[in-house]
Formats: structure tokens, sequence, C-alpha cells
């Protein structure tokens, strides 16, 4: 028997599965109505709606169509009993006999419309499912976007979120750019992917006008959906060459462009899709482009241009933070610049310490044995290390700068002092010797002086050498060497003596405060002074400490304070024992203290050659004053020769 389709509104079919009686009955309420011998006659086809009494029609098979809104069930009742069979059954309305044409076909009208009611919903329920998932993806990739801090990757995790999007085989990344010529706007071709064919890729500019179909879009802002990009419309200002194509075996199709609009609806770039795939696995070809590739649908617009507004956002975001960290950057080095040119002597020393610092770090970074096998560090903790280094010795600003800078015991204007004072000396003792020799020419007469002055000259050298011999042991004290021993007493000799001032009042040859300071058994800094040079450090602490870092460089300032702590104990300022030494300022340690020792020449020593300032650090380090497995990565990583000129 064929089945015939009953015309209705809703176009769905109406079967019936009823006894004879009810069947010949049926047939006058729908004349051509399917009739069914069972329900396994009963497709799983389009919906329908099935009219009947026969038991078959309450069968497993017809109540999962119902259950699946591909069925309506109308029961024509032959008195007021239903059958046990139908009890709980999803029946959607009843006829009682004898039939009316009129209610029988309103009743099946309403069945039909309710079937096409439940389809529609369903078909809205799985467009809102879609958007939902295509809005959940639009989120995670968003917030992927707003995670990722390299901007080359975040290139490439727009173009490729676009293309997963949007089922697209290739794409490309434009950005607006800046002419280095003129400084004129251009678009700068930045990023390319293709699926199918490998394409050479070198980054170029072209100008913003409408001569492309890229350069039109960001020069209007418009978005262009092209069906085939070998057949544009007629009359477009824009044109599309093939000769990529023909030259790599490829066939670009459809295509989507982009603007990429910021939050002020600036045009920052353009997003360029190609060929819309029915198979996302599929290798476009010139042979199979027909068949796989499609138009793009409306929906795929509207989520790309979503997509590249959140990727304008975060591209804005990036360059945003790019421009806050080089301003950072530019303040701490223009800073550490204006402190070490208060000690020309220290230029370079704080960048050398962070270069050191920061591949010691890395190179402990990579250790798989020993006590540091386990240490890791983030890009941030990279940078906090960088920052801390370079700046650990910001706080001689808060030193006086003529004992910063002191190179001797005493300061140059009391080494005028001294050596004028001995001027006076020489000159006293020359005055003194004339008189004498004028008092004895007056009293024995030419011959007799003439006869001892031999005498009086040899007395006046020897009184002018001792003066000198004074002076050069002054000088070579004041030098900023270890002071031998026996010094000490001849400085007491050299306090004890004195001379007649011009009012005939006796003074020391040197006073008490410059017999202190040249007595310093080493260096050139007295304990005032050193105590004032290590507050440097406190002074570093208290002005980091003012800078409200982020969360991962919050532990700058108490890097920076400890690099001069010792793990005995014995360092300065705050007398920090080993646990409490951070690995990081244990790092910046032994690069300060090698720097320092092989730097260029200061004032108060000379640059010692590496292996010289290597074996010092070394002494120290049996000396449990500085962290003996750093140093061991130091040397086999040869960090030190960084430091080295090129």
């Amino acid at each position: 028997m064929s089945t015939t389709m009953v015309a209705t509104a809703a176009g769905e079919q109406i079967f019936v599965l009823a006894s004879a009686a009810t069947a010949a009955e049926i047939d006058k309420a729908f004349p051509g109505i399917t009739r069914l011998v069972s329900a396994a006659e009963f497709s799983s086809g389009p919906p329908a709606v099935l009219i009947g009494d026969h038991p078959q029609i309450f069968h497993s098979s017809i109540r999962a169509a119902v259950e699946q809104d591909r069925a309506r069930v109308i029961y024509v009742l032959s008195g007021s009993e239903l059958p046990a069979e139908a009890s709980g059954f999803p029946i959607f309305g009843f006829l009682s006999k004898p039939l009316h044409p009129r209610v029988a076909d309103s009743l099946a009208r309403a069945a039909q419309e309710n079937l096409a009611l439940c389809a529609g919903r369903a078909r809205l329920e799985r467009h809102l499912a879609k958007a939902f998932v295509e809005i959940d993806e639009l989120n995670n990739i968003g917030a992927a976007l707003s995670a990722e801090r390299d901007t080359n990757k975040l290139f490439e995790l727009i173009l490729q979120k676009s293309r997963e999007i949007t089922r697209s085989d290739a794409g490309s990344l434009y950005l607006v750019d800046e002419d280095e010529k003129d400084g004129s706007k251009v678009l700068r071709f930045t990023l390319t992917q293709n699926d199918s064919v490998h394409l050479p890729f070198s980054s170029f500019t072209i100008p913003i006008d409408k001569s492309r179909i890229s350069s039109y879009v960001a020069l209007t802002g418009e978005t262009l959906q092209i069906d085939d990009a070998y057949q544009l419309p007629a009359g477009v200002p824009y044109g599309f060459s093939k000769d990529l194509d023909t030259r790599n075996r490829y066939r670009t199709k459809s295509m989507l462009t982009v603007p990429m609009k910021n939050h002020k609806g600036e045009i920052v770039g353009v997003l360029q899709l190609l060929n819309h795939k029915t198979d996302w696995t599929a290798r476009v070809t010139p042979e199979n482009a027909e068949e796989i590739l499609r138009p793009y649908p409306e929906r795929a617009r509207h989520l790309v241009q979503s997509l590249a507004s959140q990727a304008a956002v975060a591209l804005e975001n990036n360059r945003l933070i790019e421009s806050i960290q080089n301003l950072f950057e530019g303040f701490v080095q223009a800073s550490v610049m204006a402190i070490e040119a208060r000690d020309p002597t220290t230029s370079g020393h704080s960048f050398r310490v962070k270069k050191l610092t920061v591949a010691l770090a890395e190179a402990v970074d990579r250790v798989d044995d020993g006590p540091y096998a386990g240490t890791r560090f983030s890009s941030e903790q990279l940078r906090e290390i960088n920052y801390a280094s370079v700046l650990h010795d910001f706080g001689k600003v808060g030193v006086r700068e003529h004992v910063l800078v002191k190179a001797n015991k005493l300061y140059p204007q009391q080494l005028e002092v001294v050596e004028q004072r001995f001027d006076y000396v020489r000159k006293a003792v020359a005055e003194e010797s004339s008189r004498q020799r004028l008092a004895y020419v007056l009293e024995k007469g030419r011959e007799e002086y003439l006869a001892k002055l031999p005498e009086f000259d040899a007395d006046l050298a020897g009184r002018i050498k001792e003066v000198d011999d004074f002076l050069v042991f002054a000088l070579e004290c004041n030098r900023p060497t270890v002071l031998p021993e026996g010094n000490f007493q001849r400085l007491t000799d050299m306090a004890a003596r004195k001379y007649l001032d011009w009012k005939g009042n006796e003074k020391p040859l040197i006073t008490g405060d410059e017999m202190r300071l040249l007595s310093i058994p080493k260096g050139s800094l007295d304990d005032n002074e050193r105590r004032e040079i290590e507050s440097h450090v406190v002074h570093t602490f208290n002005f980091l400490a003012q800078i409200p870092w982020t969360k991962e460089l919050r532990q700058i300032p108490m890097i920076a304070r400890a690099h001069h702590e010792k793990l005995d104990g014995t360092g300065y300022p705050f007398k920090l024992s080993a646990p409490e030494i951070p690995v990081q300022s244990r790092m910046m340690s032994i690069s300060d203290i090698y720097d320092a020792l092989s730097a260029s020449d200061r004032p108060y020593k000379k640059a010692l050659p590496p292996e010289k300032s290597l074996d010092i650090i070394a002494s120290e380090v049996k000396r449990n004053l500085l962290d003996e497995d750093l140093f061991k990565i130091f040397l086999s990583k040869e960090i030190w020769k960084l430091s080295l000129p090129k």
C-alpha cells in the first residue's frame, strides 16, 4: 500500500492504525489516508500524526517516537473506557465515535501544529546550545588572549583561534604601523598560517588604500565577506592577485576580512581568513576546492568580528603593558646612571652585577643535581632578580658624596692642609737656621762663620729631610692599603713632634684627627664613614619599599637589602643568618663581589685579574660567608666570563 501525504498546513503525514470499523470512519474524515497494518510500518521518518484504536498504537516504538517529538497519537474511543495498555501512554487527544470530520480535522491539525512547534523549539534549543558553546569558546579565547604577554605568541593565538572557530584553512594578520620614512600609517603583513601549503614568510608593508582587500578594510573599517576571490563583484575598488596561488598550487576561494578595532574604535589591524572548509582536516588543492570549500556563514562573520574586537583589546593591552615596562626600564636605567654619575669610578657596576646575577639565576634554573636541582625561576622571578640587581646600590643616593668617592684616608682638603703645614714647617726651619747664622756671624765674625757654614748647611738639610720624610710617610699612610703594624708607633712619634706657629705657640706636626685617619688599618674609611657607606643598603631598601610593585615583583626590596649579608651572620646591615638570606640575594652577593674585585681600577684599589678575584671569593666560601653551591655553578658555567671586555 503506498503512502499518501495528507495536505495539511504543517505538512506532516497522517497515518491510521485502527480496527477495520474505525479505519472506515477515519477514511471518511481523511480521504486518502494511509492505513498501517502494524506499528512496525510506522517509520522513523518525518514527524507524523497517528490516529486509531488498534492495540499496537501503544507499541514501544510509537511511544519512543512520541517522546522524541516525532509523532502525536490521537486515540479513537469506542466507549468510555481506555484499554489497560493506554495507561501512562502520552496521548495527544481523543475522538469519540461517530467521528465528525471537522472535529477530527481540527484535532489532527492541532497535533500537526504541536509537532511543528516542538520541532521549532528543538531547532531553537540547538541554536541556543550552539550559541552557548560559541560564547563559551569566545570567552575562553578572550581569557587566553588576555593572559598572553608574549606579543609574538599573542599574534599566533589570535590567528589560530580565529581559524579554528571559523574552520578556515588559512589566514593572515596585518597590523597598522608607521612608515619609518615619513611616519604615515601603513599596514604591516605580520603573520600568515596555512594548513594546506607551506608559504615563505617575510614581513612587509603596504599603503592603506583601496587597492587590496586588506588595505581597503583597514581604510574603511568595513568587514568584507567574499564567496569567491576569483570572481569579485563588478565595480569594487579592490582586487585579488592569483599569482601566489599559482606558484603554490593553491586555490583561494571564500574570504572573510575583518577590521580589528580597539576600545576607542581605532583600527589597529586586519584579520583575514581564507577558505571555509566542510572538512577541517582536508587539504585544499585547485582540484578539490569546489568540493570542500564553502562561503562563510553569517554566523562566522559575527563570531570573527567579536573575536577581532577581543584580539584588538588584548593587543592594545599588551602594547600598553610593554610601553609601561619600557617606561619603567628607562626610569630604572636613568636612575642607576644618575647614581653612578656621583662616583664615575664605579660606572657600569650595577649593570654588570645585573648581567652576572641574571645569568647565574638562569644557570641555577637549569641544574638537575645538587641542592639547587629543584630550584626554578619563572619569567616574573627573573625580572624580579633583574630589577633587584640593577637597583641594589640605589641607596648610595643617601650617602654624602665626599664619603662615597673618598679615595684616601684624608680628604683632599685635609691633605692640602697637611702639605701646607709641612711647607710652613720647612720655611720655619729655614728661617730659624737663618737667624742662627746671622747671630753667629755677628758674634764670631765672617771668617769663623764661613768655617762653620758647612755645619750650618748640613744641619738645615738634615732638619728639612726629617720634615720631608715625615711628609712622605704621611702620604704613604694616606693610601688605602693595609697599614703595617710598626707604622702605628711611627705615627705616634709624628703626632708627638711640635712646631712653633707664627705666634710662637707649639702645635703638633699632625693633629689628633689626622692621626686617627692616617691610622686606619685597612682601606680609606673610618668607622663612621664605613657605617655611612654600609647604610646605602638601608637606603636602598627604604627607597624600593616605597614603590608599589606588582605582586610578581614585590620581593625586590627584600632581595636587594640582603646582598651584603653573610651566611655566618656577620654581614650588614641586618646581620641575617643563612636561612634568612634569599637565594636571589646569595647569587647577587657573588656577582657583586666579583665585579667589585675585577672591575677597572678604583682610587682605593687596583683591578684584580679574574683568577685572583675568584680565589678571593673561594676563600670567603671556605669561611662560610658565601654560598658554596652557587659559587660552583658560577665557576662551572663560566658566568664570570660575561663581564670580561669584548
